[in-house]
């Protein structure tokens, strides 16, 4: 036991000093930033070493960085995978195992590992909360739990979750968490490795919608805080439609005790619990900016399935408490959702906010990861993605997320450069939302997803259609960039006459036997312009964000003029100029009797 304890003050001393050695060379680098947030027209971008960086990404379990040999055997792999950024837990129970011991061996490992297989690095801090739990806690924390008090449910229940309202908790938190941003900045300033840090994970209570211990109880019958009623006030035309309508359900009174101000229900403790997980947490942000100020994040496990306040983590930063979070945690950038249920494009949608650029820093492992991707870029000018648990994801260059990933990192200079500017559409479809209509410039746009097309086999063999999506970026009136996989674009005029075309058959042609159907009436004349496929062009983009032509698309590959498609599995960048032709009056019309 002697030896243990003589070694661990041994390897503590040699953290300390490397800390010491380390922030004399980067004194110069104390105000560096190598990773930022900036505005581009309304989008928000992560700007890492000067340029815009989109997250190519993927979280690891849980348990897969608390050993250095899993570390060493997992980073080559995520760098195979084609990953640019890896979301990495720091373990506050390994990190100070004895209160006031660090050990910092993991966190050194992950940043070293990270520069050698050419990967950024999220670092996820495990501290007081996980999940609403306080799983990641230390042992002497857990165990001494008079000084570090519990949160109680309405019936007197101690639960495995720390008070949000004890100092000690805070203290003891906010100590591990400073001591270990300090070693951070130490050995990263320079480099910029860690681009970002999100502090705790999923916070929120369960069981009960707040915390109903004597502290607790006390500040729910106390006024609600000046500087709170203060922003409703002033942000009333901006607020989230859900804290609006609670506030004036009430009649917008501008003070009094939480039930006085929002009601007496589980959604105005719901209120009382964000506002002080937000302020604990806005404590934790201060000393993160304090020592090393790069962004900085809080993420959310969703209320979905109906579920009510304590039902799920109530009260973590989520859609409809975002107004209590940016009033109560001023120096969190960004409130991120962990997305696993179904319904992808309406949760993204409650994320991208006017005041809340998305990322998605967990996400279920599938094969649709990849067009997701491509759709939140397009569509929401999303910093990243992130996979969870990504080290189970293969790295066969044929998987899907690998070639959706190779695609994109050649594609980011285009995405990066239009970002916020209103030129970009995120495309994604599956079985039950096939097409999507686009109205730009005079065009008509009808995007569908690949399976509509009457001949592949796999539409109608009985199995379940693989999303497929993209982006459409217009560079130009008639030049447009489609990017993805498994979708198919037709282009015509929005004042062409609308004529129904038969049903097609598997060669593509239309069917035979029909009586007519989709004949334009002979008393109905063409008029103005129509718009053809110009050219359709595979291409490369290169890193200045310019386009080197692979190869021409025509005939069968665009359907002899008719459409732009990318195959299921398949993801290709292509460049595609239209051009039009219009009704001429050397055409005569021809005689009834023709």
């Amino acid at each position: 036991m002697e030896n243990i304890s003589n070694q661990y003050q041994r390897q503590t001393m040699k953290n300390w000093i490397l800390i010491l050695v380390l922030s004399v060379m980067t004194v110069g680098y104390v105000n560096a930033q190598k990773s930022t947030l900036q505005k581009q027209g309304t989008a928000t971008q992560l700007v890492v070493d000067g340029k815009p960086f989109l997250i190519l990404g993927g979280e690891l379990g849980n348990s897969s960085a608390a050993c250095t040999e899993d570390i060493e055997r997992i980073f080559p792999k995520l760098q195979r995978m084609g990953l640019n950024t890896v979301l990495v837990p720091a373990y506050w129970d390994l990190i100070e195992p004895r209160e006031g011991q660090f050990d910092f061996t993991l966190t050194d490992k992950v940043i070293r590992q990270a520069r050698q297989n050419d990967l950024k690095v999220i670092f996820l801090w495990f501290g007081a909360w996980k999940n609403s739990m306080s799983c990641y806690a230390p042992l002497w924390f857990k165990e001494n739990y008079k000084k570090y008090p519990r949160a109680y449910t309405q019936k007197g229940k101690p639960l495995e979750i720390a008070s949000a309202f004890s100092k000690n908790v805070f203290q003891a938190d906010n100590c591990a968490f400073s001591q270990w941003m300090e070693h951070v900045a130490a050995i990263d300033k320079e480099a910029g490795t860690v681009i970002m840090i999100q502090i705790e994970n999923e916070i929120g209570m369960l069981e009960d919608a707040r915390d109903y211990s004597k502290e607790a109880n006390a500040l729910f019958n106390a006024p609600v805080p000046a500087e709170l009623m203060s922003y409703l006030q002033k942000n009333k035309k901006t607020l989230h439609p859900q804290m609006l309508e609670k506030w004036e359900s009430q009649g917008s009174k501008k003070q009094g005790t939480w039930q006085e101000v929002f009601g007496a229900d589980i959604y105005t403790d719901e209120l009382f619990m964000a506002w002080h997980y937000a302020r604990y947490v806005e404590r934790m942000a201060q000393s993160a900016r304090s020592i090393y100020n790069i962004p900085l994040y809080v993420n959310a496990a969703m209320n979905s399935r109906n579920r009510k306040p304590g039902e799920y983590p109530s009260a973590g930063p989520l859609a409809h408490l975002i107004d209590i979070w940016h009033c109560g945690a001023p120096n969190i950038d960004l409130l991120a959702p962990d997305l696993y249920d179904n319904g992808f494009t309406d949760w993204v949608a409650k994320y991208k906010l006017h005041n809340n650029p998305l990322f998605i820093p967990e996400i279920k492992l599938t094969d649709n990861n990849g067009v997701r991707a491509f759709y939140i870029f397009g569509e929401h000018d999303a910093i990243g993605i992130s996979p969870f648990s990504i080290e189970g994801g293969s790295d066969s260059p044929n998987s899907p997320l690998v070639k959706s990933y190779r695609t994109l990192k050649e594609f980011m200079p285009l995405l990066a450069k239009y970002q916020g500017k209103g030129a970009m559409k995120g495309l994604l479809f599956d079985q039950e939302n096939k097409e999507r209509i686009i109205y730009q410039d005079d065009l008509k746009i009808t995007c569908r997803h690949f399976f509509t097309l009457p001949w592949d086999a796999r539409a109608t063999d009985g199995s379940v259609w693989p999303e497929g999506g993209g982006v459409l970026l217009r560079l130009a009136p008639n030049e447009y960039i489609v990017a993805g996989s498994g979708i198919v674009i037709e282009f015509e005029k929005a004042t062409e006459n609308q004529v129904k075309v038969r049903a097609l058959g598997e060669d593509g042609f239309a069917q035979a036997g029909g009586k007519g159907d989709g004949v334009i009436s002979d008393k109905v004349m063409w008029k103005g312009a129509r718009c053809g496929i110009g050219s359709v062009d595979e291409v490369k983009v290169n890193k200045d964000g310019t386009l080197s032509y692979i190869r021409r698309l025509n005939g069968d590959q665009d359907h002899q003029g008719r459409h732009v498609r990318i195959s299921v599995g398949d993801f290709q960048i292509l460049h595609v100029k239209l051009y039009e032709y219009k009704y001429c009056l050397l055409y005569t019309s021809p005689s009834p009797r023709d």
